[in-house]
């Protein structure tokens, strides 16, 4: 009775520690990460690549934006615990202290970056690094002083297809290029309408990443729907370079104008409730023009 007893509570410890570190490394925004990065190899590749590419690459992906997330929330450990939306994070609760935290977060990123390097190549590697280093230590102290934040965020935030292209074969290719591009526009419209839904709690915590200073305004709802407007004729690109077919531009132009016009809404209204659907618009415009960019190829 006493050993099933301690089964019991070791597996209970095991699923609690296992979703500590699912919230520490943030594993949902990890999935999100690894399929852009993933969708990138098999592009660049002409979907060639094979499927231990892709688990290798899905793995290690993994290890180093965790590394990334973990590190971010032992630099704002303070700043995550005056925000309701971060206030149960490992770090902030003490189930991980900051050196255990680190622990973690410096094994993760180390293996993640030299499975990348040593698999794929140095360039891929140096990529990966970069995505961690300005994500973890530039846009998250800076996140405090100005919007200019968001300018730096949105680069790590538009590596991974990149990474995933350049995994390939090591060149900077026009799928490298153009992905990353239209990526880094994205994260704009993306970041904006999360930092406009939160910003009563990022406020508490002087973190400012609207566009405007004057905050929830008809300034940042501008500035948000002119790179909104952005991604239409970025999107038709590939197209016309005759890199995509008919079929999957059309949708990639559906997807712009679906997300377009919940960034019309946000300049209209003003309101939290629109900029929420905006947000989840987001969502679903990225993952969207990616599987059609993928379709070419299936």
């Amino acid at each position: 009775m006493k050993t099933a007893t301690k089964d019991i509570s070791l597996s209970i410890l095991v699923r609690e520690k296992m979703k500590a570190i699912a919230l520490l490394f943030k594993l949902r925004l990890a999935t999100f990460v690894v399929f852009s990065s993933a969708i990138g190899l098999l592009i660049a590749s002409s979907f060639t690549a094979n499927w231990f590419d892709v688990f290798v690459l899905s793995i290690s992906g993994f290890l180093v934006t965790g590394a990334s997330s973990a590190f971010n929330q032992i630099f704002e450990k303070d700043s995550d615990a005056l925000m309701e939306r971060t206030k149960n994070r490992p770090v902030v609760t003490g189930y991980f202290s900051k050196t255990e935290a680190s622990l973690y977060a410096g094994i993760a990123a180390v293996i993640g970056l030299l499975t990348i390097t040593l698999y794929f190549n140095e360039m891929a590697g140096l990529l990966a690094a970069v995505s961690l280093i300005s994500y973890a230590f530039i846009y998250t102290p800076l996140k405090k002083v100005n919007s200019f934040a968001v300018f730096v965020g949105a680069i790590p935030g538009a590596l991974p297809p990149m990474i995933g292209a350049v995994a390939f074969d090591g060149t900077f290719g026009f799928w490298a290029l153009y992905l990353f591009a239209i990526q880094f526009i994205w994260q704009f419209p993306h970041f904006w309408a999360i930092a406009w839904v939160s910003f009563e709690d990022y406020k508490k915590a002087d973190i400012m990443l609207l566009p405007a200073v004057s905050g929830r305004s008809k300034h940042s709802a501008f500035i948000t729907l002119i790179y909104t407007v952005v991604l239409i004729p970025l999107g038709m690109y590939p197209f016309f370079a005759e890199k995509l077919s008919l079929i999957s531009s059309v949708v990639v132009l559906f997807a712009a104008i679906y997300f377009l016009y919940f960034a019309i809404l946000l300049f209209r209204d003003c309101t939290v409730a629109s900029a929420k659907k905006l947000m989840f618009a987001s969502f679903f415009y990225l993952p969207v023009i990616l599987i059609a960019f993928l379709m070419g190829y299936l």
